[in-house]
């Protein structure tokens, strides 16, 4: 997908990324050299320097063991670094994944484990005199148990909290018109492309990385209807990347009751305070449960069909049979469904008909309509 702009931050240009690295590798080394040069004298001290009785030979040990010590130290740097490299990517990626509610959970849970570690600790030390160098190993291991119950804790607890933002003032572009967030089947659908060109549609749209990935799945499927309209999905995002801006969030949800990407859209567009383009009838139903504003592409599709009245005449092929059995079936050009009564035997002809009524469905606009011309079958019945 050339051209998409990405919502995540990039690193800078390869001169900072360099700069960078370089001055993470250079910590890295001061570090582990100052800490094998102090170990390294360490050993010395309470080592070395009881089991030799030649002064020299302490007097060499006193330099070489710190040297020795720095030596391994900064050795041991390159191996270190590339694990925190390792270990850092890791959480980046788990905390893209998690809500700013559970960041902010865990935070607040990681600073209340840390202060009942410190009290507990307290409390022991108190009750238990003379406790020594195992106190210190006590207290890393409170706090590190503490810490890390009380931040998992926290961050659960957060993930329970939902902030709706306010639409108006974080989903708002520059210009101020608001984001949108595009599911599978408005891409797949296609006509967001002709909205987007005709200037009813405007701002951002948000495309998750989920979305890209079920576009990838209908696009390998072994089915070729759907292999052909996953891949056409394809290119209408990149029609629409020519169109206007386009930005995929890397946004995604790990919870077990949010497996299903209709609930993954729903909360991301909790998250920004955007609008939900769709197509999906049932998807549109739960965003405004949910309090979310939703863009219905077949709404739109019937709000800008012409209005038809009882009584106005319309020129229609009966193309089928319709439920009744006396029916004929036809369409108008916007593909609303007519339905001729007597008109069975008209089918494969072309005829003028008389709307007798209009009903309005969920799956569209239904009219019923009966044959004009005199010599139509219900005369001759």
């Amino acid at each position: 997908m050339r051209g998409i702009c990405n919502i995540r931050l990039k690193p800078g240009n390869p001169s900072e990324r360099n700069l960078a690295g370089t001055v993470l590798r250079g910590a890295f080394i001061l570090v582990f050299g100052v800490t094998g040069f102090l170990l390294g004298r360490e050993a010395y001290l309470h080592i070395f320097s009881l089991h030799f009785a030649s002064e020299g030979l302490q007097l060499t040990l006193l330099v070489i063991s710190p040297v020795a010590g720095a030596i391994v130290g900064a050795l041991l740097a390159p191996l270190a670094q590339s694990l925190f490299e390792g270990e850092l990517e890791i959480a980046e990626r788990a905390m893209e994944r998690l809500s700013p509610a559970e960041i902010a959970g865990g935070a607040v849970g990681l600073i209340v484990g840390l202060i009942v570690a410190f009290l507990i600790k307290s409390i022991i030390f108190e009750v238990v005199s003379g406790i020594g160098r195992a106190g210190t190993y006590v207290a890393i291991v409170l706090y590190l148990i503490f810490a890390i119950f009380a931040a998992y804790l926290g961050a659960r607890v957060g993930a329970k909290i939902r902030i709706v933002p306010v639409p108006k003032e974080s989903a708002s572009n520059a210009s101020g018109t608001a984001i949108k967030v595009v599911d599978t089947s408005s891409i797949v659908d296609g006509r967001i492309v002709q909205i987007v060109e005709c200037g009813f549609l405007e701002g951002a749209l948000i495309v998750p990385r989920f979305v890209l990935r079920e576009l990838q799945t209908i696009s390998d499927s072994v089915d070729p209807l759907k292999r052909m309209r996953g891949r056409r999905g394809f290119d209408v995002l990149s029609r629409l990347q020519e169109l206007t801006r386009v930005e995929i969030s890397e946004r995604d949800f790990d919870d077990m009751a949010l497996g299903n990407v209709d609930a993954r859209l729903v909360r991301l567009a909790q998250e920004l305070g955007a609008k939900l383009i769709t197509t999906d009838y049932n998807l549109n139903r739960v965003a405004h449960v949910e309090g979310i504003e939703a863009l219905n592409v077949n709404e739109l599709a019937d709000a800008v069909k012409p209005v038809v009245l009882p009584g106005e005449e319309l020129h229609v092929a009966v193309i089928r049979e319709g439920k009744e059995t006396h029916q004929g079936v036809g369409y108008l050009e916007d593909g609303t469904m007519i339905v001729v009564e007597q008109g069975r035997r008209l089918i494969g002809e072309e005829t003028d008909v008389v709307v007798t009524s209009v009903l309005q469905t969920v799956a569209g606009r239904l009219i019923f309509a009966r044959p004009k011309r005199e010599n139509a079958p219900e005369a001759r019945n």
